[in-house]
């Protein structure tokens, strides 16, 4: 399969089923355990904060796994490393099952984290080199709307599963969706580049790639960075400032599956702005809208203020998806295209993981509020990097 040679032809939902049933099904997996993944480490004994470090294991497998994704996503090709991924994964959930001790299930909950990195790598590239760069946008943003439309559905599936059969019913959900999801990945066509560019040359290494794209990396990937710091950290703002002000559990999950609610309506729109006007006209707004919420926080006193505040992280968070995805397409070479992309994601996930840990150690240091206001200064930040670093333009011809 080649991109088609006139753009105009290609219709994104031709491809949906191949394209993006494999992450949806990830995501539905992926939904079902995060919320029991704790509450398993506890009943092995752990501690409340050891059970929040099991949980990080997760970020921390697909952060050291990025690089070895990209190398092989770049020798086996991106089917082989979906399906791949997704054997890992299954082994991952079943040792989770069958774990009776901490060690064993913590090492589990890695191999989560390491066979998530290999599979979102593979269906990045995948994507990149299937769908014409007038449409790369919407092909990203959808992309990422599925995975979110799959995190958000997997916890009732798994609900139902884990009342009928207890907690293991929960990884046992994610072992089907995993499976289903390499049983899809098989069925894909294998992708020939367009032009032969990628076979004809030398093999990069990641080093090499480093080095010729290290003005990219140093600019609109430090950009990436704050993106993912922020994004991450939202996450954990919501419940913590709803416990601050004294909100019920039942009304903090509610503010927060609003703000995820709006979150997964407008991908499909925010893809096709960028594909139109350009990657600035998401970006930008994605993080001012984001900052701008996040320096409210501190200031809201009730429920009603909170949720409004919420949905309005959901909003700048929603018009964004696919964002990351889109800029690393946007700047990968033809030739080592996945050892780029591996690279940009470990830039990607270093940003992840230190949002909360930035928010948790000015916290402790200072207040919850400097620390709200921190990250959004960094949303604030993001935006001016991203605004003056992105090109003013439509999509890549790459």
């Amino acid at each position: 399969m080649s991109k088609s040679a006139n753009p105009s032809d290609f219709n994104l939902w031709s491809i949906a089923i191949p394209a993006f049933g494999p992450s949806l099904l990830f995501g539905i997996g992926e939904g079902a355990i995060l919320p029991v993944i704790p509450l398993s480490s506890i009943g092995m004994g752990s501690s409340l904060a050891g059970a929040a470090l099991v949980v990080s294991l997760i970020g921390i497998g697909s952060l050291v796994s990025n690089i070895p994704a990209s190398l092989i996503t770049a020798k086996f090709g991106e089917r082989l490393g979906m399906m791949g991924a997704a054997a890992l994964s299954l082994l991952a959930m079943l040792t989770c099952v069958y774990a009776h001790n901490l060690w064993f299930f913590g090492a589990g909950v890695f191999l989560i984290g390491a066979a998530a990195a290999v599979f979102n790598l593979a269906r990045q590239s995948y994507l990149t080199e299937a769908v014409p760069p007038l449409m790369r946008a919407r092909a990203m943003s959808t992309l990422g709307g599925v995975g979110r439309i799959g995190l958000f559905a997997g916890p009732f599936i798994g609900a139902l599963v884990i009342h009928l059969a207890g907690l293991p019913g929960a990884y046992w959900v994610a072992a089907v969706a995993v499976t289903a999801a390499g049983a899809v990945a098989w069925w894909l066509p294998d992708l020939v580049s367009g032009d032969g560019a990628v076979s004809s040359g030398p093999r990069p290494t990641v080093v090499s790639l480093l080095s010729a794209h290290r003005k990219v990396f140093l600019t609109v990937g430090i950009g990436i960075l704050l993106v993912s710091a922020v994004r991450s950290s939202r996450q954990v703002v919501v419940p913590l400032w709803a416990d601050n002000l004294g909100l019920s559990p039942a009304a903090t999950s509610l503010i927060y599956g609003l703000s995820g609610a709006i979150d997964m309506l407008v991908f499909y729109p925010a893809g096709k702005v960028m594909d139109k006007r350009g990657r600035i006209a998401v970006a930008v707004p994605s993080m001012v809208l984001m900052g701008a919420a996040l320096l409210l926080m501190p200031l809201i006193t009730g429920a009603v203020t909170l949720m409004l505040v919420g949905l309005l992280i959901g909003f700048g968070n929603g018009i964004g998806s696919g964002l990351i995805m889109t800029l690393g397409a946007d700047y990968s070479p033809r030739n080592g295209r996945a050892q780029f992309l591996g690279i940009w994601r470990f830039m990607a996930d270093a940003g992840g993981s230190s949002g909360p840990a930035i928010l948790a150690g000015l916290t402790a240091a200072v207040t919850l509020p400097f620390g709200i206001a921190a990250t959004g200064l960094l949303g604030l930040a993001a935006a001016a990097v991203l605004g003056y670093w992105v090109p003013r333009n439509k999509a890549s011809a790459r």
